[in-house]
């Protein structure tokens, strides 16, 4: 095992698991308890609508990444949530709150370059970091 390797587990796993607990779980129960008026909608979409895919992509997509399975396409859907929400949901906000934003887009970029590494579901499955 490399130390990239270890790297990259790490960042996966500490991103992963603070985008789930810290963001999607608290959307999930939103989503479920129908606080769906609470939650920003751009783009003029239904806050139900724009409130399930956030979900989609910080709950599932979190999971996958932490497991390292299916990783670049589970990214995906974290980058264009975190663009969303760094260029549009908090345009002309002060730097301290889009900071989250942008610190999981950069990683989740970062990753999506880089790959899952050896200690990942992906490479288990396919020997390859793909």
């Amino acid at each position: 095992m490399s130390s990239k390797d270890l790297g990259l587990f790490l960042i996966r796993v500490v991103f992963g698991v603070s985008m789930l607990l810290g963001h999607g779980l608290a959307k999930w129960g939103k989503l479920w308890t129908g606080q769906h008026s609470q939650f920003e909608t751009p783009f003029g979409l239904e806050p139900a609508l724009t409130l399930g895919i956030a979900v989609l992509a910080e709950v599932g997509g979190s999971i996958l990444v932490i497991l390292g399975l299916l990783t670049r396409l589970a990214l995906i859907p974290l980058i264009i949530t975190m663009s969303v929400a760094l260029f549009v949901v908090h345009d002309g906000d002060a730097f301290t709150t889009m900071e989250k934003a942008l610190l999981y887009g950069a990683t989740f970029l970062g990753l999506w370059f880089t790959g899952p590494g050896k200690l990942s579901l992906d490479y288990l499955f396919h020997r390859t970091q793909i």
